[in-house]
């Protein structure tokens, strides 16, 4: 698995001119190919007077899933651009669509591979990217007397804290890289003076 991965920060549209010719780049993270799909589906709804919906998305932190179409425009000059924008930024679980309203002036094939990648890259930067890192995630199980100050520790130095719950005992369920593992298992019996239990679970990627 990959170590890390960067996706878009948030959905929403950019719009660049070039020649007469409108080009609205869509841009959105997805979790999987059947959100990647509905999103496009969703932009061609909004544009269907557009001259061409083009679209390219990459899924998998490892870039497994890559779909790209020119949707008419000639043999890839646009879904294929688009892709290699995306793949160029290590941009990843993200979907792009590009909308363009034809404004009588040719642009050529070079012109449209342009176009279309500069358009993608164009919104990217407007819309920002974040970087997520793979985690193990771990759940401490912790008494009641010790837990507040070991979830306190954990927030103060850094650490993801995705969920805390309270029975006889208390859970909180944290992620770590891989690297820190040992280190972790340390910290924890020394600031619990070894009452602590540190189960290892399975890998998840979260925000940096």
């Amino acid at each position: 698995m990959q170590e890390q991965y960067r996706t878009v920060a948030r959905e929403g549209v950019h719009e660049i001119e070039i020649n007469r010719s409108r080009f609205l780049c869509a841009l959105g993270p997805v979790a999987t190919e059947q959100e990647a799909q509905d999103f496009v589906a969703r932009v061609r709804k909004e544009h269907p007077a557009a001259t061409h919906n083009c679209f390219a998305y990459v899924i998998g932190a490892d870039a497994a899933v890559q779909k790209a179409s020119d949707d008419g425009e000639p043999g890839g000059t646009a879904g294929v651009p688009m892709l290699q924008m995306l793949l160029r930024r290590d941009v990843r679980y993200a979907v792009a669509v590009v909308t363009r309203y034809y404004g009588g002036v040719k642009l050529g094939a070079g012109g449209l591979i342009r176009a279309y990648g500069g358009a993608v890259g164009e919104a990217l930067d407007a819309l920002g990217t974040v970087t997520r890192q793979r985690f193990r995630l771990a759940t401490v199980t912790v008494d009641h007397q010790r837990a507040g100050k070991v979830e306190n520790d954990l927030r103060a130095t850094g650490r993801e804290v995705r969920d805390v719950r309270y029975g006889e005992a208390v859970t909180i369920e944290v992620g770590l890289p891989d690297s820190e593992v040992d280190a972790f298992r340390a910290w924890l019996a020394d600031a619990t003076a070894g009452t602590a239990e540190l189960e290892l679970g399975g890998e998840a990627y979260g925000d940096v």
